[in-house]
């Protein structure tokens, strides 16, 4: 390759990666393609192909709205569903959903466009997912690692942050730009044909198998869950539940996690990492909060049963 054409491509990559943490990487593509063509690095047909990927890279920037976010999060939830069956005892789910529901309306997004949804999976892993929009699906095995209904709210404000925090979205857009850019990498040196093109396009339609991946294989980021954690202490605070029933419920889960297994040892940070930041967050001496009578009894009447 020509020693100027190598200076244009590499202007391009800089003006693209410099609009990514701006506003759009279209202005990028089509000032790099102007230069180029202007200095005769590039052909034509080259600059529209670099014009046409960049604007394709853009997209994955675009603001998503509350009802496409709500679609993505549905097939997403239906994904996870086909390997994992809905737990099917009606008054355990409609616990869960009142539960739910009650926490989902202290958290800092309490509407979502089609709403909070919660499923039990009729599992013994210990397991919990949360697709975007607010559908979260909780594993009989966690809720076994549950001694009352403030370990489960726990369980329940942690998704709700996940669902707040919008780390569902994240999962797509990073996955999408990070495929994106490996196809600009190694084709931007020639003409982009049918096939790079389509590649291309594909790597924009992959979300739902983005956020399923990230969610399932390899879980969120450390941070992410840290983030999420930290979510659940202020909901359950604002919703009069005991904080540190995330700490009982990790401590239950730490003794039942097999090492190996793929649940939520393999895509979570450590239960005993988790519990040393949920303790930071609470402070040396966190108020003494006593559970309701009436509580542990809805919980062993309807939880109890799973």
């Amino acid at each position: 390759m020509r020693y100027g054409m190598k200076i244009a491509l590499s202007f391009v990559a800089s003006l693209m990666l410099l609009a990514a943490g701006c506003q759009t990487m279209d202005v990028a593509g089509q000032l790099g393609a102007a230069v180029g063509q202007a200095t005769g690095t590039i052909t034509p047909q080259q600059a529209e192909s670099i014009t046409k990927a960049s604007s394709a890279v853009g997209k994955t920037f675009d603001a998503i709205t509350p009802e496409q976010e709500y679609f993505i999060g549905r097939s997403v939830a239906a994904t996870v569903l086909s390997k994992y069956n809905a737990y099917d005892l009606k008054e355990a789910n409609w616990y869960l959903n009142e539960l739910g529901q009650t926490l989902a309306v202290f958290s800092d997004r309490p509407e979502t466009f089609g709403g909070y949804h919660f499923l039990i999976m009729d599992t013994e892993e210990i397991n919990a997912f949360s697709a975007p929009g607010g559908l979260v699906l909780v594993s009989r095995g966690l809720i076994r690692c549950c001694p009352n209904e403030d370990a489960l709210a726990a369980v329940l404000a942690h998704e709700i942050g996940h669902v707040e925090k919008q780390h569902g979205l994240r999962a797509i857009k990073s996955g999408r730009l990070t495929s994106a850019l490996t196809i600009l990498a190694t084709e931007s040196a020639k003409s982009f044909g049918g096939q790079e093109l389509s590649q291309l396009t594909e790597a924009f339609e992959g979300s739902i198998s983005d956020i399923t991946s990230t969610m399932m294989n390899s879980g969120y980021a450390r941070n992410l869950e840290f983030e999420a954690d930290k979510a659940a202490v202020t909901i359950m605070q604002r919703a009069g539940y005991n904080p540190e029933g995330l700490i009982v419920m990790l401590e239950e889960m730490n003794k039942k996690l097999v090492p190996g297994r793929h649940d939520f040892a393999a895509t979570h940070p450590t239960p005993e990492a988790r519990i040393s930041k949920v303790k930071d967050i609470l402070g040396a001496q966190p108020v003494p909060m006593k559970e309701p009578p009436v509580r542990q009894q809805r919980f062993t009447t309807s939880a109890g049963k799973i």
